[in-house]
This record gives C-alpha cells, sequence and structure tokens, in this order.
C-alpha cells in the first residue's frame, strides 16, 4: 500500500512538474510569433527586440529549473498575483461606483469582500512564508480598506486608504522578492556549474540528451500542443456557433469540416507548434508499433523505435518544406503531403519489424498455425494499403513530384514485401520435405539480391526526382543536406554493401570447390554427421585441411562470417593440389581409407596445416582475427538448423562481421 502510494505521488509531481513547464512554451510562441510594426524607428524596435529577448530568456530558464526550483518559483509567483489580486480588489470595492452599494445592499457585499480579501491575505502571507507577526500586519492591512467602507468614510478617505494598504504591500512584496535575489543568484551558479561539469565530461551531446529526459520535453509540447488546439477549438466552435445562430442556418458536415481545417492549419503555423505535433504524432506511432510487435509477437527491443523515427521524419519535412512559413490554403495542402510521405516510411518501417519475424518463423520451422497466421496478415496489409493508396492518389491528384515519390515509395514496399513472403515461402518448402536443400541458399541469395538491385534502382530514382524538385520547385539548404545523405546511405553503401557481398560469396565459392569433395563408400566408411549441423552426408562432404569435414553448404555459411575451421580454427586454405594426397579423418579422429592417395606421415585430425606450413592472408576478412563460436549458436535443429539465423537475416547482415 505504501509502495502504491508512493508512486501515486510520484506520477502526480511529474504531471505536476510538466503541466507547470507548459506556460514557458506558450510565452515563448507567443513572443516569435509577435507582430512587430517597423514604423516606430529604430530606438522603438531595439527595445521591442530586447524586450522579446529578455521573455524568451525567462522563460528558457525556467522551462529547465530543476523540480524543487520550478516548485519555488511558482510558490513566490503565485503569492505576488495574490498580493495583486487584494489590491486591485480593494480598489474596486472603494472605487465611487459601488461607493453606495454597503448602504442599500446591507452588509451583504462587504461580507463578501471581506472574507474574499481575508483568503487573498491568508494565500499571501502562506505562499511567501511570512513571519507570524508581521503576517498579521500584512492582512491587517488588506483588510483596511474594507474596514473603511464599513465604517462609511468618504469616498475620497477610502481611495487613500486603499492607496496606502496598495503601497505597504507591494513595498513588502518588493523587499521579499528582492531578499529572494541571493536564492536566485546561487541557484543560477549552482546549475551553471552543473551544466558546465557535465559537458567538460560528458560533453555536449549527452548534456542535451539529460535535459531532454530531466524536462520530459516531449511531455512538455505534447501538452502545449493539445492545450492549444483544445482552446482554439472552443472558441472556434463558440464562434461559428454564435455566427449560424444569428443567421438561422442549420450546422452542416461543411462547416464541420472547415473548422478541422482550421485547426489543423493552426496546429502547425510556427516552430514549437510543428514540434508539438511531432510530439503527439511520436506517441500514436510508439503505440502503434508496440500493438504490432505485440500482435506479431516479437519481443525485439530495436523494432521499438518507431516513436522516435516517425517524428524526426515529419519535423525533416516540416523543416524541408518550409510548412510553418507557407500561407493557410498552402500549408493545409502541402501537410497532408507530408503525412502521406510520412504514412509509406512508417509502412517500410513496420515491414522492417515483421520481415524478421517471418524469416525466423520460416528458418526455425515453426509448426504452430497461430504464430504464421499474424505475421501473415500484417504483410498482406502491408501490400495492399500501399496499392490502396497509389489508387486513391492517381485518382485526386495530377502527376508531379510528390505523387511520383510517393508513388515509388509505395511500389519498392510492395516489391519489399513480396521478396520476403518469397524467401518465407522457400523455406517453408525446405522445411515441408525434411531434407538438405542445398540449393536453398542459393535461391534465397537470388531473390534477395533482386530485391535489393530493385531497391538500388528506386534509390537512384528518388534521387534524381530530389534533384528535379529543388533545381525546379522548392530548393533549399535542407533539401540539399538530405539529398546527400540519401545518396550516401541509400545509394553508395548500398551498392557497396552489395559488391561486399557478391564479393564474399564468390570468395567462399570458390574456395568450397577447391577443397576435395568426399563421395560414396567414402562417407560410409567415416560413419559421422556434419560438426555443423549434426545431419548424416547423404551425397557428399568437404574436407578442410586440417583434416575435418562438412557439408559444402553449412562450410560455405560459415566461410561467410571467418575464414577458419568451426572445430578447431586452423585457416581454410588450399596453397596446391598437394591436399589431394592428405587422408582424410572423421571429426573424432577416425582416419577413412584413401585408395587414391597415401598417408602423409603426421597426418590427421590434429594437424594444424596443410603441407607446406605457410599461412596466407585472409581473403575474406579484413582482418586476421578469428572469432570464437559455440555449438549452440548454429543450431542443434533436425534438418539445416545450422542456417537459421544466416538465412532469415540478409546478406548484407554477414558483411558487417
Amino acid at each position: 500500500m505504501a509502495s502504491a502510494h508512493g508512486r501515486l505521488g510520484q506520477h502526480f509531481l511529474a504531471v505536476l512538474d510538466v503541466a507547470l513547464r507548459v506556460p514557458s512554451i506558450f510565452i515563448i510562441d507567443a513572443i516569435l510569433n509577435s507582430y512587430s510594426d517597423p514604423g516606430t524607428g529604430w530606438s522603438g524596435t531595439a527595445g521591442r527586440a530586447l524586450i522579446r529577448a529578455l521573455g524568451i530568456l525567462v522563460s528558457g530558464v525556467v522551462l529547465v529549473l530543476s523540480q524543487k526550483s520550478l516548485f519555488k518559483f511558482y510558490t513566490l509567483l503565485a503569492g505576488v498575483l495574490l498580493g495583486a489580486a487584494s489590491v486591485l480588489l480593494n480598489y474596486y470595492g472603494t472605487s465611487p461606483a459601488v461607493a453606495l452599494l454597503p448602504l442599500r445592499n446591507g452588509p451583504t457585499l462587504w461580507l463578501a469582500l471581506a472574507l474574499l480579501q481575508l483568503l487573498l491575505g491568508l494565500g499571501y502571507v502562506a505562499l511567501l512564508n511570512v513571519q507570524s507577526l508581521c503576517a498579521a500586519l500584512l492582512v491587517a492591512d488588506i483588510m483596511a480598506p474594507l474596514c473603511g467602507m464599513a465604517a462609511e468614510l468618504p469616498v475620497d478617505a477610502r481611495q487613500a486608504l486603499a492607496l496606502a494598504s496598495g503601497a505597504v504591500l507591494a513595498a513588502h512584496s518588493a523587499v521579499n522578492l528582492l531578499l529572494k535575489l541571493k536564492w536566485f543568484y546561487y541557484s543560477c551558479r549552482y546549475v551553471y556549474l552543473l551544466l558546465r561539469h557535465m559537458y567538460r565530461i560528458y560533453g555536449l551531446q549527452l548534456l542535451l540528451e539529460d535535459t531532454w529526459k530531466r524536462i520530459r520535453f516531449p511531455d512538455i509540447l505534447r501538452v502545449f500542443w493539445l492545450t492549444r488546439m483544445t482552446a482554439q477549438a472552443v472558441i472556434l466552435a463558440y464562434v461559428v456557433r454564435v455566427v449560424r445562430s444569428e443567421s438561422g442556418l442549420p450546422l452542416g458536415w461543411d462547416v464541420f469540416w472547415d473548422l478541422l481545417g482550421n485547426l489543423i492549419i493552426s496546429g502547425c503555423d510556427s516552430t514549437l507548434t510543428v514540434l508539438g505535433m511531432s510530439a503527439v504524432i511520436s506517441s500514436l506511432a510508439h503505440y502503434l508499433g508496440l500493438s504490432i510487435l505485440a500482435f506479431i509477437g516479437s519481443t525485439e527491443e530495436e523494432d521499438k523505435r518507431l516513436g522516435f523515427v516517425a517524428p524526426v521524419l515529419f519535423f525533416i519535412l516540416a523543416l524541408q518544406t518550409g510548412l510553418s512559413g507557407l500561407i493557410p490554403e498552402e500549408r493545409l495542402v502541402r501537410l497532408s503531403r507530408n503525412m502521406c510521405l510520412l504514412l509509406t516510411a512508417i509502412l517500410h518501417f513496420i515491414h522492417g519489424m515483421t520481415d524478421p519475424v517471418l524469416m525466423s518463423l520460416s528458418a526455425s520451422h515453426v509448426s504452430s498455425v497461430r504464430r504464421h497466421v499474424p505475421v501473415l496478415l500484417v504483410s498482406l496489409a502491408l501490400f495492399a494499403l500501399p496499392v490502396l493508396l497509389s489508387y486513391v492518389l492517381w485518382h485526386q491528384f495530377v502527376l508531379n513530384t510528390w505523387l511520383f515519390a510517393v508513388t515509388a515509395f509505395c511500389v519498392e514496399l510492395c516489391l519489399k514485401v513480396l521478396v520476403s513472403l518469397t524467401v518465407y515461402a522457400l523455406f517453408m518448402i525446405d522445411g515441408f520435405y525434411n531434407v538438405l536443400w542445398e540449393k536453398l541458399d542459393d535461391y534465397v541469395y537470388y531473390v534477395r539480391s533482386t530485391g535489393n538491385v530493385i531497391e538500388f534502382v528506386f534509390g537512384v530514382i528518388m534521387f534524381g526526382n530530389g534533384a528535379y524538385t529543388m533545381m525546379f520547385e522548392a530548393g533549399s539548404k535542407i533539401r540539399a543536406c538530405m539529398m546527400c545523405l540519401h545518396a550516401y546511405f541509400n545509394i553508395y553503401l548500398q551498392a557497396k554493401n552489395g559488391w561486399k557481398t557478391f564479393i564474399n560469396r564468390r570468395t567462399a565459392v570458390k574456395k568450397i570447390n577447391s577443397l576435395p569433395e568426399l563421395k560414396g563408400a567414402q562417407l560410409r566408411d567415416i560413419e559421422d554427421v556434419c560438426a555443423i549441423c549434426y545431419q548424416e552426408f547423404a551425397t557428399s562432404a568437404r574436407i578442410t585441411p586440417c583434416h575435418h569435414y562438412f557439408h559444402a553448404l553449412c562450410l560455405r555459411k560459415w566461410l561467410y562470417i571467418q575464414d577458419t575451421c568451426p572445430m578447431c580454427h586452423q585457416r581454410v586454405y588450399i596453397e596446391d593440389d598437394g591436399l589431394e594426397r592428405v587422408a582424410s579423418s572423421n571429426n573424432n579422429g577416425y582416419a577413412a581409407a584413401a585408395p587414391e592417395a597415401e598417408f602423409e606421415e603426421g597426418g590427421g585430425a590434429d594437424v594444424g596445416v596443410a603441407e607446406g606450413g605457410a599461412e596466407p592472408a585472409n581473403e575474406l576478412l579484413e582482418d586476421n582475427d578469428s572469432i570464437e563460436y559455440d555449438e549452440d549458436e548454429w543450431g542443434t535443429q533436425p534438418g539445416v538448423a545450422l542456417v537459421e539465423d544466416d538465412y532469415a537475416n540478409n546478406d548484407d547482415d554477414t558483411d558487417s562481421n
């Protein structure tokens, strides 16, 4: 029970902390969007600029205050506001307009004002932590003008008494705030020293990340945007209702859509509102990603990044297209186009979440239909949604660079889904027959390579489309930077990795073909299994220079990773044809008869290198270090368990090792 109350208290403090920081965002947004009249001269312009800069600075400082300092700041601010409210109330009570009200209505108004002033006075002394004697004097000072009204003093005397009471209260507030300047100075100095210390030790990036998390900036932006939109919706709904009631026209769907369009336009009219909309999109994308992961049964932590990727893409698109600086009509059109591009990007990311699960289920030969159906349904949805989106857009808009980009992304996604489903079908066929399919790896490689080539072609096409847009439609520095990043990551690196994969495969195949092969009676004499997949040799086996033998397919998958024997970690290297004279021994040390070759003296399972003793340079890896792998990492399932993980991943992943 105590722990539950503690968590509830912490949650309440977190909500209060976010709520108290939101007004700073409102003030900064209002200052940045305020209109400045340039016709007042340089002095007036400089003064307004100074005031705006000071307001942004103070609001920014309040925004990044620690929780304790933030609560203390708002406590002082609330006390000063209560004091100001009591002064205004005294001024109202002593004004000539209400001078005769107590005579007509009796003590009702006086008692109400007295009770309200008493509450304001008690709140003032409590929030400012005034000592008891001084607190009593301040409460009496606040109540003095009302006592003059009850005593029916002349109007001038009441106003003078109210003025004196307000002056005393203002002087006390000023003195109290001046005394707090020492605390404010030491607080600012402490924050400065702390930030400087963190910057020197951890750097600027970690400092910004720590501040971002400490003040819960995404939550602040979400509350800011939702509060702003709610207030504008209430105002617009009230105005529309008043206008419709005066004109006598009924409210229809056209009014509703106009109201919604105006709300959306006002929701991205500044940089802060675009950030707030990005924060809301982040929440929606985060929970969408979690729902899909739960539906397909995935537990990968890396797949939970949709809540980060989606808002970053939306904000980059907004900056790239200058969304907040457009006129309202163009802003709505541009926002809808950006949302279409964002939708296709989210679908691509979801495919990246489902593809590993699909490959894992097929490669591990999971027989449960309940595990396969959700992933297949998501894959089919990822194929159908781009088709539907392209169909709708092509029937609503004419061809332009934006529609071409969206269509290209949709076609690319459909092709990626088809590649995934094709590889899935190949693995399922392999599991259904329950025999070693030596050509499976080649078929998977051909299918994935075809998909990668098509994806590379689409990357080049999109680069050309972006270059055309930048030169003839809407060029900007941000668009140029994004095109450079696209050219590097989606064109150059993809081509480089694809070529590296091709070279590695060709080298591995060349090495496998250079190794001696055992067939027929030699396999029966060995009477052992492949040391990688633990399956018997049905047709043939390949012998390494250290006299260990494996399936050609198993050894080739191993050579994609490193150029060493899985058993003894000696180099898998053929220097000349002299290895044909080396006898073959099984993985337990038993030597099989070799009718066409004589045993070399000292030959056996423990021989480290081939005759000649030279260790050549590695042709597969960039360094000469070998990686130790346990047998469990390659699986012990029947069939082709050795390639569960390798088949399920793209060949590009093996290159990173």
